[in-house]
């Protein structure tokens, strides 16, 4: 009976979430019959095997539900806002009897009978006097008293086009809500074996990380006889660590889950939100299926809840403010996810009223938060970031769903605590945009090992910037703010902080980031929440997949510390945490210097961009994006291996492919510089003489060339440096990368490149640059429409036909529909042949991805012929 009961639990939660998803949809559209029939069963069926079990309280009210929906689903009675609210309210109580059930206990007393008479009475056609009030998921803590429901109508809408957002699970329920008979396809294994199974995998990551390190200590295969016994142990170690990660992968994917299932509580959130407090609400999801880990999942469904509730609440206007501002009366909400390298963003996004940067300093001040003359030498992004501040609030009266002060500082701290960052974007009158960027998974992550006083520690490479060396560049300036030193770097100040005095290392004597001994250590660039810092240490010794294990009780309230991990060689090693060093070293608003990460959406490229200098072959130096670099790695030479005429080397659990960057490039060393080019799964490695420097410059191409892998020459820096092609050696490596992935685009006649993936943006930037044009992009549809309703001119358009959301197609009939961009040259880009729709829906012309020389002439002749008409 006790495994009976657990089962019953968790089913009877998942109905009861597809309830609520089911109970909104139906408010939309009332004559849905299917709904109504799906909604019914799911009552239904929990009534049924509440008598089998024995709750009879769960019973009673999924009776009177049911008897309710009964008469839904003969049409003897009308669906109405009072009709699915009072059934929310039976589903909100069953879920309370469930979650008292969930945690091994008794089926808890209670009087239910008010809210049974109601809904007896509400199926017999009649409306008591005292409707029972629905226990919205916006409801305030137990301490605040409810608010009386506005008399103003309302209503939220919830958008689920199967293109866009998704609310229901495919392998569940079709498009009308009919139940799916596709054979058992799945089994339910419990949390506690899937953990255990990790940890188990874990061990074994461990296992082979030692053995691996033994292997390069003691024995490479390339040592001769005298080494044989050593050396033959190198294939079946390869095939060893191949296995291992292939299982830590398989693992891993059922600790997956999609993000949307953080989202089913959010359409009845939103629902009951819009009667709370008087608005039209629509709610647009994009991305459901983002998956990501179990743990990290559950970490941010309550900083998600939050952020929905500021923008129902603070961000839209009600529906008469919203006319006098010219907009439709319903507001919207838009929440979206997407991978983006190994994290997930996921964006949350209002049309409403916006964040006014003059309010929100005034306030900052009465509440003592910052003097004037300081407010006075703010940007406004600093200033909107205020919000983030605890006990900030905007709200002019406490209400049900916000006005305490208390909210977006915790959103903040939760996301940072699992190493993520948010953001804010926010057009006063036009809205506001949350970015949040989190890990996919915090369980076994990759670690860049460093040291200081003698001592080794770990950091998230995910945190990560870049890696300095004040010593070797002459332009790097000690420089202090307020007491504070900070470093200039390519003109940007980077607040300081040492290692080994954070942690009390250091001797009384020891001069650690004083600018005297600057110079012989290193600074680790790392990004904590939206700003960035110099940690000085001693050494970097290397990067490594490392199992996050969690610290012991005794130092658990330190918060330097996020955890611990074994090396490959048996040492156990601290995992710093960047958050609690920022903090430790009291970093404030004097040292706070900005330098945002978060892509906006929206960029227009000035010809700066952050550039990698590198050696390769003879001659000038060698430049590319720095954005198209994942990783800068140091290859043993044993490590490559040659396949015909292929050079080759393992890389994260599969085989990288190698291409030299210029035939010169040669094989001398122990270890082989190489520049790790990636986007999703797939890599190659550029193998370079010597890796130079980062620098931020103008990319103008002022000498073309016709070498393969080059667009040209230009001044970088100072000197004249080639730009390279890196689409030239993706091809070489992979004739099927453009293929396999969506291909992108930012960078002299103005044109807009509207593409979704960042990688590709970045790959066109000095493939248009050298070819003489100014780009302007958009990462995707909406956000390209706001910039022609903003007034934005161009010459001509390139847009993706793959991406979230509006597509390539729809947003060229837009586009053609009017408006100043209506005749533009459109030119379509996309991994499938279907130019006739392409051109059906308005584009000019219509290209493969990706073949620049192509790409260049069609845009040509289309800006030609534009010309001559």
């Amino acid at each position: 009976m006790d495994d009976l009961l657990a089962d019953f639990v968790t089913e009877t939660l998942e109905s009861l979430s597809e309830l609520d998803l089911a109970l909104v949809r139906l408010e939309k559209a009332p004559d849905d019959q299917p709904t109504i029939s799906l909604i019914f069963r799911l009552i239904h069926t929990i009534k049924g095997t509440c008598g089998f079990l024995g709750l009879p309280r769960l019973e009673k009210v999924a009776h009177a539900g049911e008897t309710v929906l009964d008469k839904l689903r003969t049409k003897a009675l009308r669906v109405d806002s009072h009709c699915i609210g009072l059934v929310l309210t039976a589903a909100d109580r069953m879920r309370m009897i469930i979650d008292t059930l969930s945690r091994g206990l008794d089926e808890p007393a209670g009087d239910d009978g008010e809210l049974i008479h109601a809904l007896n009475e509400l199926a017999e056609g009649r409306v008591v006097a005292t409707v029972v009030p629905v226990a919205t998921a916006a409801a305030p803590a137990p301490a605040a008293p409810e608010p009386a429901r506005s008399a103003a109508p309302a209503t939220a809408a919830i958008v689920p086009p199967e293109a866009v957002a998704k609310l229901v699970v495919p392998d569940q329920v079709d498009a009308h809500g009919e139940q799916q008979s596709r054979g058992q396809t799945t089994i339910r294994v419990g949390v506690e074996v899937l953990e255990n199974l990790m940890g188990l995998v874990s061990e074994l990551v461990l296992t082979r990380n030692q053995l691996l390190q033994i292997l390069r200590t003691t024995g490479r295969p390339d040592q001769s006889a005298g080494d044989a016994a050593e050396g033959s142990l190198a294939t079946p170690m390869q095939r060893l660590s191949q296995l291992t990660t292939d299982l830590q992968e398989g693992v891993m994917k059922t600790r997956m889950q999609p993000i949307g299932n953080a989202w089913n509580t959010v359409p009845r959130l939103v629902r009951d939100l819009a009667h709370d407090l008087g608005k039209k609400i629509e709610l647009v999801t994009i991305g459901a299926d983002t998956e990501l880990d179990r743990q990290v999942l559950e970490l941010i469904k309550d900083p998600l809840t939050h952020m929905i509730r500021n923008s129902a609440d603070h961000g839209l206007e009600t529906p008469v403010e919203r006319r006098r501002a010219g907009k439709p009366e319903t507001g919207q909400i838009t929440l979206a996810a997407r991978h983006e390298g190994g994290h997930v963003v996921i964006e949350i996004r209002d049309d409403g009223r916006g964040l006014d940067p003059v309010k929100l300093g005034a306030r900052a001040m009465t509440q003592g938060l910052v003097t004037e003359e300081r407010l006075r030498r703010m940007s406004e992004d600093e200033i909107r970031r205020f919000i983030f501040h605890a006990g900030f609030s905007t709200a002019a009266a406490i209400t049900s769903v916000s006005g305490r002060g208390v909210g977006m500082d915790v959103v903040r701290s939760n996301i940072e605590q699992i190493n993520g960052t948010v953001d804010i974007e926010s057009k006063v009158g036009q809205g506001s945009q949350f970015l949040i960027k989190i890990p996919l998974t915090l369980a076994i992550v990759s670690a860049l090992v460093i040291g200081s006083a003698g001592e080794r520690f770990a950091i998230p490479q995910i945190s990560v910037v870049e890696i300095v060396l004040p010593g070797a560049q002459p332009d790097m300036v000690l420089d202090t703010i307020d007491g504070a030193p900070v470093l200039r770097l390519r003109n940007r100040l980077l607040p300081l902080v040492s290692l080994t005095r954070t942690l009390r290392l250091h001797t009384e004597a020891d001069p650690s980031g004083d600018a005297a001994c600057l110079a012989e250590k290193v600074v680790v660039v790392l990004t904590v929440g939206s700003q960035r810092l110099g940690l000085i240490v001693e050494h970097v010794f290397d990067t490594e997949e490392i199992v996050v294990k969690p610290v012991a009780p005794v130092i658990r309230n330190i918060p330097l510390f996020c955890g611990n991990t074994i090396l490959g060689d048996g040492a156990v090693i601290m995992i710093l945490d960047p958050l609690g060093i920022a903090r430790a070293s009291g970093l404030g608003m004097a040292t706070e210097i900005r330098s945002r990460s978060a892509d906006t959406g929206i960029a227009a490229s000035d010809g700066r961009s952050d550039l990698l200098l590198v050696r390769a072959g003879p001659g000038a130096q060698k430049a590319l994006p720095l954005a198209l670099i994942a990783r800068l790695e140091m290859v043993p030479r044993a490590r490559i291996e040659a396949t015909g005429s292929r050079l080759v080397t393992q890389y994260r659990g599969a085989l990288m492919p190698l291409v030299a960057l210029d035939p010169a490039v040669g094989l001398s060393g122990e270890h082989q510089p190489v520049l790790v080019l990636s986007d999703g799964d797939q890599h190659i490695g550029l193998m370079v003489d010597d890796i130079l420097d980062v620098v931020r410059d103008r990319l103008d191409v002022e000498i073309s060339s016709d070498e393969p892998g080059l667009f040209g020459t230009a001044i970088i820096d100072g000197h004249a440096t080639d730009v390279v092609d890196a689409g030239h050696f993706l091809t070489r490596a992979s004739q099927n990368w453009f293929r396999q992935v969506a291909a992108a685009g930012p960078v002299r006649r103005r044109v807009l490149v509207v593409e979704d993936s960042d990688f590709f943006r970045h790959l066109l930037v000095p493939s248009l640059s050298a070819a003489g044009y100014d780009v302007t992009t958009a990462n995707d549809a909406e956000n390209a429409l706001a910039l022609r309703d903003s007034g934005e001119l161009f010459d001509a358009i390139i847009s993706d036909i793959e991406m979230p959301g509006m597509d390539g197609n729809s947003f060229a009939r837009k586009v053609r529909e009017g408006g100043p961009w209506s005749k533009l040259p459109m030119v379509a880009l996309s991994g499938k042949d279907d130019a006739k729709a392409g051109r059906e829906a308005g584009f000019t012309d219509y290209i493969r991805k990706f073949e620049r020389e192509t790409l260049l002439a069609s845009l040509e002749q289309c800006l030609a012929q534009h010309v001559a008409a």
